[in-house]
Formats: structure tokens, C-alpha cells, sequence
């Protein structure tokens, strides 16, 4: 329920707000694209670099991990600097970060991989609350928009980056387009500089959920939709491949995961919201995500795009959800924002074990069947933490609890 009167600062300011919407969409383009479009070209980046299966998965496992150390100290960030300042600044660490992964030293391209991590954890973090001050009536439908562009920004990174290898013939042109791109963000985040009502707050409130038990069900459902989206998006192409697939069947099936879920990733909160208990909704994503997997493990040539738009139903619908449990188990911005730091803190180092992991089951088996059966398992246990997240109640900061 909102407010019969119009809130917010753009209120009787459609201009500046509609380039406040392109602003917000715009900045959550950059924070999947530059991670995942290293997933159709990895056999040349591996051969350029001269580096295995389990070292290249660091490309995508050490970026969570600055996700999961650096989302906590994001509440910290906002208490001394705006969080349109922070935004910008994010927005060319992604672009710095993205250059040093350009390079040929394997170190430098480690640096890079940690500065883009970093820099997409602050945003991850904060997108979601500039949402929820920008646009305090409308928060069901920007957080759809917000995952539909989160997805269609990963579903290009991943589209383009085999057509503008074989245009240029290296595989730096792709990945250079997402050191391009943010700068050109950039210019969009200036105006909102002067946005008012947005900077530091005066008293800032500090929440803990440590203790809270649907605060951890939240927490781990994030962490395990990540680990599914995040693995499958490094490793389907070289599955794909390694069962017959040429790299254009692998990539488009590959594109068709971030691609298909962005029907998904726009409704699941609108509905979601609607609902007080969201049960239906989780077990939809259970099965759409459990078929996916089952069907890559047991018939991958049969139907691999319909096994990837299955798998793509159940990354919209989980992310989508996680974000929504963040507001919808929250009673006001300051258990959002924390329940947000902690879900993401604690739920992106789970999901880092996602890539390596899966990685490493494939050199030390020489073949994808465990690693797809460990992803059938898991799929249980985010059901479990999702069945609980769902119930219809708020979560409770340890200051209350004691209380």
C-alpha cells in the first residue's frame, strides 16, 4: 500500500524523472555483462592466457567473492558519501576493472577481476535502495524493470561476445565493450547528482538480522539462485560443447538463459507482491530450474535451447524473488538495506563456490555429470530456504529481539 498523495523527489518532474529511470536501468546494464561475457570464449581466453579450467573459473568466482566482502560494507559507504557519487564511482571502477582483464599478465587480469567485483557489489547494493528513493509509489514495478535489465544486460554480453569475436578475430574487442559502456553510463549519473532527498541521511539507522531466521532463509536462497545463475552461465557453453554442440548452438543456448527470464524477472514481483505468501511461486522455480538441469544431465543434444529456457525461467524467477523478499520481509528502508547487505554479503560467498567448484569436479572427473548432479541437489536445499522465505512474515532486528 502507498500513499494517496505522489512521493518522492521527482514528483511534477516527469523530465528528470524519466532520466532517472534511464539512469537506474543503465547502471544495472554494467553489472552482469562484463562478468559473463567471458563464458562462450572460454577456450581463447584460456589458450591466450595459458591457463586451466580450474584457474580460469577465478574470472568468475573471485568477482562473488567481492561481492560477498564488500556488500557489507556498503551501509558503511552510504553514511559518508551520497549514493549518487558512489554510483558513478562504481560505474568506472567496472570500467578500469574490465581494462585490466584486457591484458595479457594473468596477475593484472586477476586485479582487474577483484576491482570489477568490487565495483559491482557496491552498485548491487545500491540500486536497490536509490530504486526505493526515487521511486517510493512504484517499487514493484522498477524492481521489475531492474532484474529485466539485469538480464538483458547479461543476455547481451553473452550474445555478442562470439559474433564480435570472429568479427575482429580476438576475443578482447567483446570483453572491451564493457569497459566502454559504463563511461557512457556515466554521463547519466551526473544530473543526479542534484537530486535532492537522496544524500547521507542525518541519523543513519543500524540494523542487525544475524538472528533472524527468515533473514538467513533469504540469505541462503540468494546465495544458492546466484551459485546456479553464476555456474551455469560460466560452464553451459563448454557443457554444451563438449556434447556436440558447434559454438554457436552453445552460445545462443547460453544467451537464451539470461534472455528467456526477462518476461520472468519483470511480473514475478509484481505478483509477488500481490501475494502475502509466495509458495506457489517458489515451487514454480523449483521445477522450471530442476528440469533444465535434469535435462542437460540426462539428454543434452535432445532439446539443449528448451533445457536453457528452462533454465532461464528459474534464474528470472529466483532472482526476481530474492529481490522482492528484501522489501517484502522488511518494515521500512533501514531493514531492507540491511536485510539487502546481508543476503548478498553471505549469499554471493556461497554462490562463489558455484564456478570453481563446478570447474573443478570436471578436471578431476573429466566429465560434467557430477557437477550437474550437485546442481540437482542444491536445487532442493534453495527450494527449502525458499519455502521458508516465503511465509508471510517480517524479519525481526536483534535490537528487537532483545528488547
Amino acid at each position: 500500500m502507498t500513499d494517496s498523495h505522489p512521493n518522492g523527489p521527482f514528483v511534477g518532474r516527469p523530465v528528470i524523472a524519466a532520466l532517472a529511470i534511464v539512469a537506474l536501468m543503465l547502471a544495472a546494464a554494467n553489472l552482469r555483462g562484463g562478468l559473463v561475457v567471458v563464458g562462450p570464449l572460454v577456450m581463447q581466453i584460456r589458450d591466450s592466457l595459458n591457463i586451466n579450467a580450474s584457474a580460469f573459473s577465478l574470472l568468475t568466482t573471485l568477482p562473488l567473492l567481492c561481492f560477498g566482502v564488500v556488500s557489507i560494507c556498503v551501509p558503511w559507504l552510504t553514511r559518508r558519501w551520497a549514493p549518487q557519487w558512489l554510483t558513478i564511482g562504481g560505474l568506472m571502477l567496472i570500467s578500469a576493472g574490465v581494462g585490466f582483464r584486457l591484458l595479457d599478465n594473468f596477475p593484472l587480469v586477476i586485479l582487474g577481476t577483484l576491482l570489477l567485483g568490487s565495483a559491482i557489489a557496491v552498485l548491487n547494493v545500491l540500486i536497490p535502495g536509490l530504486v526505493k528513493a526515487f521511486f517510493p509509489d512504484n517499487v514493484g514495478i522498477m524492481t521489475g524493470l531492474y532484474s529485466v535489465t539485469l538480464s538483458l544486460g547479461a543476455g547481451l554480453g553473452v550474445y555478442l561476445a562470439v559474433p564480435l569475436f570472429e568479427q575482429f578475430n580476438s576475443w578482447r574487442y567483446p570483453v572491451a565493450l564493457w569497459a566502454i559502456f559504463p563511461l557512457i553510463c556515466v554521463l547519466f549519473w551526473l544530473p543526479m547528482i542534484r537530486v535532492k532527498g537522496v544524500g547521507r541521511p542525518a541519523n543513519p539507522q543500524r540494523v542487525s538480522l544475524w538472528r533472524d531466521k527468515i533473514a538467513w532463509s533469504i540469505t541462503f536462497y540468494m546465495g544458492l539462485q546466484s551459485f546456479y545463475f553464476y555456474s551455469m552461465a560460466t560452464w553451459l557453453p563448454k557443457i554444451l560443447i563438449e556434447n556436440g554442440l558447434d559454438a554457436h548452438q552453445a552460445g545462443t543456448a547460453t544467451a537464451l538463459i539470461n534472455l528467456v527470464s526477462i518476461p520472468f524477472n519483470l511480473f514475478i514481483p509484481i505478483m509477488a507482491a500481490k501475494m502475502r505468501q509466495q509458495h506457489k511461486l517458489v515451487a514454480f522455480t523449483f521445477v522450471v530450474s530442476f528440469a533444465g538441469i535434469a535435462g542437460i544431465y540426462l539428454a543434452p543434444q535432445l532439446a539443449p535451447m528448451l533445457w536453457a529456457s528452462f533454465i532461464g525461467m528459474g534464474c528470472g524467477c529466483a532472482l526476481s524473488l530474492a529481490l522482492s523478499f528484501f522489501v517484502l520481509r522488511a518494515r521500512n528502508t533501514a531493514q531492507a538495506t540491511a536485510l539487502s547487505a546481508m543476503a548478498q554479503s553471505i549469499g554471493y560467498l556461497l554462490a562463489a563456490l558455484g564456478p570453481f567448484s563446478l570447474g573443478l569436479l570436471r578436471d578431476l572427473a573429466g566429465h560434467w555429470q557430477w557437477a550437474l548432479l550437485l546442481m540437482l541437489c542444491l536445487q532442493l536445499v534453495q527450494l527449502a530456504a525458499g519455502w521458508s522465505a516465503a511465509r508471510d512474515k517480517a524479519v525481526l532486528p536483534d535490537q528487537q529481539r532483545q528488547a
